[in-house]
């Protein structure tokens, strides 16, 4: 057994069955111990950005770790902004990255680099293995810290010589099967407990939640909580995956532009915060404030992303006596399949009505997602994965990693011309795979978050150069075409009953498909 067998051992031992891989050179030994275990699922990405992206929603869905393979420091560095996503997700992931052999680090080839000082300014655990004998319980170790804290990123850099080699696993190098648990996490303290549980009792208390406590069961124990104690329950302007539609305890969606921002937190007098941080505004602009709540609002922090958000919550629970409260839920309510204009409004009320039930929504369309997504509230209930750490085009990459965990559920994206392009290989990852997901793409014909952004900061006129960086025109893309070229069906919707038909359709099939939405 060589150290890439060694590995993939392990990580099967430790139930990790799926890697997105964009590998190189250095990874060719790894590649062919797949060979001899077809249950490991190698999902290949054409972009290393869709790698990690993929890895990200796996956890989110799954609740469990994916791999990434990765080739060297050029690698990591393309697969960076979808890791920054990643970790301000709290997703768990391990990276595994191949480096030169050991000998050969002692020259200066093309492709060496400081695979420790990338990896480390993103990663919670890094470790470089030094021989093919370390491999299996470094491996280990790294699954061990990906599953910590409710989830982080851990990077294994393994020198290819590491890979080739007999592999041989020491004593005291951890457990070669992956079986060791990661640690107990943190539970808030009694007192606390009981601080927030009459804090939420007072005039203008908020509950903002985060974490495992946004979708589900806990969501649901969430909304208990603020019905039995009158206190308003609250959601940050950016999630990683939430429950949406009928059924779902209601929550105050903190928006993303300053001025609603704080006019949401008006009157709020405490916001309790369990499984989330304090709420900020997403940039400092002139003038305004750079956090949203008022000046005498308490912010009180009981459990931490890190932390137990299941024990917290229930114990709240236990405190304020809402174990038996019943929680304000979103009705069904579906919109009537719309005729007439196609407006974003229309458009987004089309899918209400269509959207099936127990649906996975990645939700990337910023300014659009605005005026098309409100009537999801009330459709059938399904999820809602967004952009969490600001860099975009995550969310096709992202549907793969959620089809990938998730295949008897439909994936739907939302996204922008703009955002969509960062990314657009996915789209073939998609055909490949066979993927169950529906893109809808916003055709804006350009970054209309920018556009808002410049008055946002004050500039209030502005020219043909700057203009230039704001527009994806001259020539416009052409989606339809880049969707077939990569092997996904595609349509372009210019009118209310294009899209419809062409949505209906999508959502009929169980295999990839593209509408080009064109839409102010």
């Amino acid at each position: 057994m060589n150290g890439a067998e060694s590995l993939v051992q392990t990580m099967l031992a430790s139930g990790v069955d799926t890697v997105f891989a964009n590998p190189g050179t250095s990874e060719m030994h790894f590649c062919a111990a797949l060979d001899q275990y077809p249950e490991m699922n190698c999902v290949l990405c054409l972009f290393e950005g869709g790698t990690s992206a993929g890895a990200d929603c796996y956890f989110r869905m799954k609740r469990d770790v994916a791999g990434t393979l990765l080739h060297l420091a050029p690698g990591f560095g393309n697969a960076y902004a979808n890791l920054h996503n990643a970790r301000k997700a709290g997703s768990g992931l391990v990276n595994i990255v191949g480096d030169h052999a050991t000998h050969h680090l002692a020259y200066e080839s093309p492709l060496k680099g400081d695979i420790q000082g990338v990896s480390q300014s993103i990663s919670h655990w890094y470790r470089w293995s030094p021989d093919a004998g370390s491999v299996a319980g470094d491996g280990a170790a790294a699954i061990r810290a990906a599953r910590s804290l409710n989830g982080q990123i851990a990077t294994l850099a393994l020198p290819a010589n590491t890979a080739w080699e007999a592999a041989r696993t020491p004593a005291g190098r951890g457990d070669p099967t992956g079986a060791e648990q990661p640690p107990a996490l943190h539970r808030p303290e009694t007192r606390a407990i009981e601080a927030a549980a009459q804090r939420l009792t007072l005039p203008g208390a908020a509950l903002m939640i985060g974490g495992a406590a946004l979708f589900g069961g806990l969501r649901q124990l969430a909304g208990q909580i603020c019905a039995a104690t009158g206190a308003r329950l609250l959601i940050d302007t950016l999630i990683p995956r939430a429950s949406r539609g009928a059924g779902t305890a209601t929550a105050a969606h903190l928006p993303y532009p300053v001025e609603p921002k704080l006019e949401a937190l008006v009157n709020t007098r405490s916001i309790t915060l369990l499984g989330t941080q304090r709420p900020v505004t997403f940039f400092a602009y002139p003038g305004k404030p750079s956090l949203p709540e008022p000046a005498n609002c308490e912010i009180a922090e009981l459990c931490r992303p890190e932390m137990d958000i299941a024990f917290a919550l229930d114990a709240l629970a236990q405190a304020t006596n809402a174990t038996k409260a019943q929680p304000r839920v979103y009705p069904l309510d579906l919109p009537a399949l719309p005729s007439g204009t196609l407006t974003l409004e229309s458009a987004g009320a089309a899918l209400a009505h269509l959207l099936p039930e127990g649906a996975i929504v990645c939700n990337e369309a910023i300014t659009s997602g605005f005026r098309f997504a409100p009537p999801l509230t009330q459709a059938r209930p399904h999820e809602m994965l967004g952009g969490t750490g600001g860099a975009i085009g995550w969310s096709l990459p992202g549907a793969v990693g959620a089809a990938t965990a998730c295949p008897d559920r439909k994936v739907v994206v939302l996204t922008g011309d703009g955002s969509a392009m960062y990314t657009i290989q996915s789209l073939w990852t998609m055909a490949r795979e066979g993927l169950d997901v529906t893109v809808i793409v916003f055709a804006n014909r350009g970054y209309q978050i920018l556009r808002d952004e410049l008055q946002n900061v004050g500039v209030q006129s502005y020219g043909a150069n700057a203009r230039a960086m704001f527009d994806v025109e001259g020539p416009s893309l052409d989606f339809v075409a880049l969707a077939k070229g990569h092997g996904v069906p595609a349509s372009r919707a210019e009118t209310l009953e294009q899209y419809t038909s062409a949505l209906q359709a999508a959502l009929a099939s169980d295999g990839p498909a593209l509408i080009e939405l064109v839409c102010d």
